[in-house]
């Protein structure tokens, strides 16, 4: 019994809330065969033009401000890749050394008996 109150609740909610009382031009596609006049017609259409270049304008520049934060991560990520790189050749370097190092030590141990 409560849980169909509960479900209720919201309905009733919006049923309860003051309406408006004039309505407001919400900007969209209008479909303009419908207008009788020619000026009707045209106003109709010109509506339309200037919605859809909004539109336009909108979804360029929020494909602009994407795109220019994916190359800001790109950049970003290829800072990265050189320091990883150059951390790479520099451990490739130091191990090449330690193992030159190793190789060398043995015989300097071997020779030192020899010599005796």
């Amino acid at each position: 019994m409560l849980s169909r109150i509960a479900k209720s609740l919201p309905a009733i909610a919006v049923l309860l809330m003051p309406c408006s009382g004039h309505a407001q031009d919400v900007p969209g596609i209008e479909i303009c065969t419908v207008e009788k006049t020619m000026e009707r017609r045209t106003s109709c259409l010109q509506s339309n033009v200037d919605f859809l270049q909004k539109t336009i304008s909108k979804v360029t520049l929020d494909h602009q401000q994407k795109l220019d934060a994916a190359n800001r991560q790109i950049e970003a990520l290829k800072g990265t890749v050189i320091a990883l790189q150059k951390f790479v050749d520099d451990l490739q370097k130091k191990t090449a050394e330690e193992l030159k190092k190793k190789a060398d030590a043995p015989l300097a141990k071997d020779a030192a008996p020899a010599a005796k």
